[in-house]
């Protein structure tokens, strides 16, 4: 059968793509080979924030006492594995995108597709099974997959076993299990790592975070990560920076994972966070024309792909692969791009400069834009301009749990903000401030001029402003 549109992986920006292309009338094949929605509704970011909600109540009741009077506090996981089973995940059954998906009307293959080249016509041919069916335009969406680094004996253990019964997990196992585990290694110390670090600690697990790079969240600002990493030794998580992971292998309560610095920790489980490795393996990109072995797709503004003698005719691709930030916003907004060109809509279309993510650990870790070192690499001249959340009105307010700061980087010759870092309670919501003042190129001398209630958390970015001047 001959399609208008081939997307090939359906998680959030894939599925957007085939269901708003078939809303409108377009002839859309929709194939994955795994949950439709992808990582983010299954094992990413609804389920986990759901774990994070839930250990940030605990953290939160354990600040009662010299604030509040006393509270006591016995934590169950149950009703945290209860409500991702049931409400965020459907089991792990993905009916309800499926249909809706077919409701659009796409029709779908649950399958591995695979590029197979171009028919006599030039149209591109995608092999599904034993089928090959050709379309005008396919969309590559296939995302990644965790990563498992080359540590000796850590594939094998992690073979062993099926499902949470696992001795070794990835984000996938984590956000299944019932119950944690009594102690836990994170091998890598990055947004998923630390998350979930915080989580299972605060659910009365043994954690040790070991991290091969200088600190955690290696990709922030030094100063959240010097921050994030004392909130942590604080709540008795073990935070080992700057040694790699020289082996893993079955032993005492479960795995014993042994260090570069030769220190052996033991540990019943062992968390796999090491980053994550684009599903474009077997996509088939060699029979198109491209690298059989690239790590990303280069895309332009309309989401074309780039070969090296310039775009690709018919092929498109969003999300993770496009090296462009492994986000569920991203995927979705370069998605919707797309679809508003196709459908000969005014474009949505707006440049990465703005591009803004969040941690979620407890403070939060909020980022838009470059950091300080990036500024200054790309030749800025850079001011800074920073403030303390505690000193801020609102955050001796709160008290305890306010740990974090604001910082500002600045293109001083333009006047403008180019990045900004918020470490603090609720940091990703302050964000949505800065995210505008980066995208839309605000002055800071404008910045400077604006009203910020009191006392609120984000007037801190009023007193960051002013300490540019």
């Amino acid at each position: 059968m001959d399609y208008d549109v081939i997307v090939l992986g359906l998680g959030p920006g894939g599925e957007e793509v085939a269901e708003r292309l078939a809303e409108a009338g377009q002839r859309v094949l929709g194939v994955d080979p795994h949950l439709v929605g992808g990582e983010c509704p299954y094992y990413g970011c609804i389920p986990s924030k759901m774990m994070l909600r839930a250990a940030g109540l605990l953290a939160e009741a354990r600040r009662v006492d010299g604030m509040a009077g006393h509270a006591e506090v016995t934590p169950d996981y149950a009703p945290v594995a209860k409500r991702i089973r049931d409400e965020a995940t459907d089991d792990w059954d993905d009916k309800v995108a499926v249909d809706r998906l077919r409701g659009a009307g796409a029709d779908f293959e649950r399958a591995a597709g695979r590029l197979a080249g171009r028919d006599a016509d030039g149209r591109l041919q995608v092999r599904v099974g034993e089928t090959v069916h050709t379309a005008a335009r396919v969309v590559v969406a296939t995302g990644t997959a965790p990563a498992i680094p080359p540590i000796a004996g850590l594939r094998e253990l992690r073979e062993q076993g099926t499902g949470t019964g696992k001795v070794v997990w990835t984000n996938r196992e984590i956000v299944q299990a019932e119950q944690p585990p009594a102690s836990l290694v994170i091998i890598g110390g990055g947004a998923i790592g630390c998350e979930q670090a915080q989580v299972f600690a605060r659910f009365g697990t043994a954690v040790t975070v070991v991290e091969a790079a200088p600190r955690i969240l290696m990709p922030e600002e030094p100063e959240a990560s010097a921050a994030i990493a004392e909130v942590f030794r604080r709540e008795g998580i073990t935070v080992r920076e700057g040694v790699g992971v020289a082996s893993v292998e079955a032993g005492g309560v479960g795995a014993v994972v042994r260090l570069a610095d030769g220190t052996a920790i033991e540990a019943e489980r062992v968390l796999v966070a090491a980053g994550r490795a684009p599903n474009l393996p077997d996509v088939g990109l060699d029979t198109v024309g491209l690298d059989a072995g690239a790590k990303s797709l280069a895309i332009d503004e309309h989401m074309q792909v780039q070969g090296a003698d310039g775009a690709v005719d018919g092929l498109y691709a969003v999300g993770d692969i496009t090296g462009r930030g492994a986000f569920t916003h991203v995927a979705v907004w370069q998605a919707r791009a797309l679809i508003d060109e196709w459908l000969g809509r005014e474009s949505g279309y707006g440049g990465y400069h703005g591009l803004a993510w969040a941690t979620f650990t407890d403070p939060e870790v909020g980022r838009v834009g470059m950091t300080e070192q990036q500024a200054r690499d790309a030749g800025l001249t850079v001011r800074t301009g920073g403030e303390q959340i505690s000193a801020s009105s609102r955050g001796w307010i709160h008290g305890p749990g306010n740990d974090g700061f604001v910082k500002l980087v600045e293109d001083a010759d333009r006047g403008v903000l180019v990045g900004a870092t918020v470490v603090a309670p609720y940091g990703g919501e302050i964000l949505g401030l800065l995210t505008l003042a980066v995208h839309a190129e605000v002055p800071t001398r404008t910045l400077r001029t604006m009203h910020y209630a009191f006392p609120t958390l984000h007037r801190a970015v009023g007193d960051a402003v002013r300490a540019l001047a």
